[in-house]
């Protein structure tokens, strides 16, 4: 004879809104965030974040996300000054060679 399981009650799935899911996946990515806090705050696996996170933005190594705020006060001294459109970039003489070479790659793309 088999076994037979029913189950009553709410059902346990959950269903997640985009903006929910971007909200929990952006809290994640804030500095000093908890994985592990976050999720279990959302009543959820950290793995579940992990994934929505690679459904979003794709298997990139090294996201973060980025703030990009004006300089009140531009440093005083001898600069370089890349303008693009509406991207203006400044890099500081003293600037090692390697890094003002990626600022300029990174405005390719």
């Amino acid at each position: 004879m088999g076994q037979v399981t029913i189950i009553s009650g709410v059902e346990r799935r959950r269903y997640w809104s985009d903006e929910q899911k971007r909200a929990l996946v952006m809290a994640v990515s804030q500095p000093g965030a908890n994985v592990a806090e976050i999720a279990r705050e959302a009543d959820l696996r950290p793995g579940q974040i992990y994934r929505w996170r690679r459904q979003m933005f794709g298997d990139a190594q090294g996201f973060a996300a980025v703030a990009v705020q004006p300089d009140p006060a531009p440093p005083a001294g001898p600069a370089v000054v890349v303008e693009l459109g509406n991207i203006m970039v400044r890099i500081a003489a003293d600037t090692p060679p390697d890094l003002a070479a990626a600022v300029l790659r990174s405005l390719r793309r």
